[in-house]
């Protein structure tokens, strides 16, 4: 690794006197202009920031290697377990080369077809389907499309055995579940109101759960809950198979709890449901199942903090009257339980997963008292998706088992013989490299133990290897064992990929989420510099070889870490992030997540947040390393001016050579992509790393 002498010539960036007080605290904020993505200033900064990455790009010897590699080891496509609605079922493929997943539908006579390409939709690879849900019959699908990345999820409703769009699109749908009625004539979803009804600032919210009658003007949709609630609430809407409850949940932005209301809609209209309060005001995660047997299954985190499962009776809804069935386990996390059932069984069973520390579990029990019968072997340490019973219940379920080596796979549990069998593999064939995992133990700043798997080409340390540590700490997301091909390629190459279990993350359940959220927050970079520190002290790495990586949450993660320890790395690259966290609530979702970092608003609040906020942490003087920050122009959830006045703040701050940029794309957002642009951007990803720790 050769290390520049000269500090780059940075574009010219404007240093305005701009400063706001915040409860007696005065913050400077001199690059506000850049929030403003139309400003012509913005425009040609931007121009000369994308010629400085350009002559970036020119110095990296190994882009093209990595490029086709990761394209390579992505070549096996994907498969998903299949959805049985009624006698047909449905599935999403991707094969090799295809950009992205298709939805298939299979018929009852076993003839497969198309419903919906992406790509046939719009050549250009811009239009991503979000999410869909069939009929409980099969015979008609609700889809979402998005477009450039907006996220902003158009409603439409295909015939099934047709192939024709019904409706739609229906818009202002996003993040918006879909919950159909029997006889799929219609269904209950969630719409936020129209934008003229509400002022600029809010009109990102206030969301509402109404009646849709497929073939009519959404116009004339009845509204039946939500009028009057928090603006920031997401709502959640299910109805049961056979069509008589109906449970709808809110939560307040992402906050980790909920309020539960059901209704009996054999008793009332479904245009008029008679709601009864189930959970309210409760520092909780509650969601109901009914089962077949009339029982209603209570799945919560209520007083069990790793999860927990209660039984109860419909009309005995309050939390005095559930019993537990599967208790709270003190060593792992529960993530599902699914039922199997049918006259083949001689007894109902439950079917239980659970992670120890991110890594799945899946077990036997009975479905009666929820006695243990046994452990089901899984085909190795890593995670499973799923379980997917069909609608109609039955003996089988299938899930998606990946790790660290193995592409998702999908895997069929049959109650009835007590074995699991191969279900269906990815259409495509890919050579693995050989890869050492391993995950290990350390000890955080204030004593508390924390996780890391660690992958790499040796089972031990052999000498300090070019390192990337990622993580992300947030909004109780558990980093487990999945197939990865920017990490397959990196160490393939010879480096050493870890991934660090911090706090803020679900993999010690929700305790260990709290522990890393609001006033904890500091928590979170506190376990991030302890993985590096175990990294080095263990002989994986050094600072001089190690770079560290994440994305959203994760791109706040990093850009702390740089603010906080510089000296620890030699190479940043941050993601999607959010960086002023006196303004992350400005613009797009930032109001949601409140109730995760804090509001600044607030005046102990604004303290947490102050305290860490890495645009506001960025001081002259400082050797900062070498840095890329990747924002995208059509992310609707962290405003690409995070990292726009990030990289401002560090290019005049910073003292040393290292470099200092900003990957800017358009015609993308915060999630889905196609695979080219996936591949180019892990590309970049890891030849930027690779120069900057030694990576030859």
């Amino acid at each position: 690794m050769t290390s520049p002498t000269a500090r780059p010539p940075y574009p010219d960036a404007l240093r305005q006197d701009i400063t706001d007080e915040y409860h007696g605290t005065s913050v400077p904020d001199p690059y506000r202009w850049l929030e403003d993505a139309g400003d012509p200033r913005t425009a040609e900064w931007l121009a000369q920031q994308g010629e400085l990455m350009t002559q970036e790009r020119e110095s990296w010897t190994t882009r093209e290697v990595f490029a086709e590699r990761v394209e390579a080891l992505l070549g096996a496509g994907t498969i998903s377990p299949p959805y049985w609605r009624g006698d047909r079922y449905f599935l999403t493929r991707r094969e090799p080369g295809q950009q992205f997943s298709v939805l298939y539908v299979v018929d009852p006579d076993g003839t497969e077809r198309t419903l919906l390409d992406p790509m046939a939709l719009d050549p250009e690879g811009l239009t991503t389907l979000d999410s869909w849900q069939p009929s409980k019959e099969g015979d008609r699908i609700a889809y979402q499309l998005s477009m450039g990345g907006d996220e902003e999820s158009l409603l439409h409703v295909m015939d099934v055995a047709t192939g024709e769009m019904i409706e739609g699109p229906i818009d202002r749908c996003r993040y918006s579940p879909v919950a159909w009625l029997p006889g799929g004539e219609a269904f209950y979803y969630v719409r936020r109101i129209a934008p003229e009804l509400l002022p600029e600032s809010e009109r990102n919210f206030h969301r509402r759960v109404y009646l849709h009658r497929v073939g009519t003007s959404p116009d004339d949709d009845v509204l039946v809950f939500g009028a009057g609630m928090t603006m920031t609430n997401y709502y959640g809407v299910e109805v049961s198979r056979d069509g008589r409850w109906l449970q709808v949940s809110a939560a307040e932005g992402t906050e980790p709890r909920n309020d539960l209301w059901v209704a009996d809609l054999s008793s009332c209209p479904v245009d008029a449901p008679a709601f009864t309060l189930v959970q309210g005001d409760v520092d909780a995660q509650t969601g109901l199942s009914f089962l077949r047997d009339g029982r209603v299954m209570v799945s919560t985190d209520r007083d069990a903090p790793r999860g927990r499962v209660a039984i109860t009776q419909p009309g005995a809804w309050s939390a005095d009257q559930w019993v537990d069935l599967i208790p709270e386990d003190p060593d792992a996390v529960l993530e599902s339980v699914t039922v199997l059932d049918g006259p083949a069984m001689t007894e109902d069973l439950l079917l239980v997963v659970r992670t120890a520390h991110g890594v799945a579990q899946m077990s036997l029990h009975r479905s009666t008292d929820g006695a243990f019968i046994g452990n089901i072997t899984l085909p190795g340490a890593g995670t499973i998706g799923g379980p997917v019973e069909h609608i109609d219940g039955g003996p089988v379920t299938w899930f998606v088992f990946t790790d660290h080596t193995t592409v998702p796979t999908v895997y069929a549990y049959d109650g009835r013989t007590g074995e699991v069998t191969l279900h269906a593999r990815p259409p495509g064939v890919v050579e693995v490299p050989t890869v050492h995992s391993q995950q290990v133990t350390y000890t955080s700043k204030d004593g508390t133990e924390v996780r890391m798997f660690v992958l790499s080409p040796t089972a031990e340390p052999d000498r300090p290897r070019p390192t990337i540590l990622y993580g992300y700490g947030g909004f109780g997301i558990a980093m487990t064992p999945g197939y990865s091909a920017a990490i397959l390629a990196w160490v393939e190459a010879g480096g050493v990929w870890a991934v660090a279990n911090i706090r803020g993350g679900g993999e010690e359940g929700e305790d260990w989420h709290r522990a890393g959220m609001l006033g904890s927050k500091q928590n979170v970079y506190d376990d991030f510099h302890a993985a590096a520190e175990w990294l080095i002290a263990q002989g994986w790495t050094s600072p001089q070889n190690l770079g560290i990586y994440g994305g959203s949450n994760g791109g706040l993660l990093v850009g702390a870490a740089m603010t906080q320890r510089p000296e620890l790395f030699n190479a940043v690259v941050c993601v999607a992030p959010l960086l002023d966290m006196l303004r992350y609530t400005t613009s797009e979702l930032g109001p949601t997540w409140t109730v995760e970092y804090g509001d600044p608003d607030d005046a102990e609040q604004f303290g947490w947040l102050h305290s860490y906020s890495p645009y506001h942490r960025v001081a002259p003087g400082i050797d900062y390393p070498a840095t890329m920050f990747a924002v995208f122009e059509n992310d609707s959830r962290t405003d690409p001016m995070h990292g726009r006045k990030m990289c401002a703040a560090v290019q005049h701050a910073t003292s040393g050579a290292r470099p200092i940029l900003l990957r800017s794309e358009g015609d993308v957002g915060h999630g889905a992509r196609s695979i080219s642009k996936s591949v180019v951007e892990t590309a970049d990803t890891l030849a930027f790393m690779a120069r900057w720790t030694g990576l030859s």
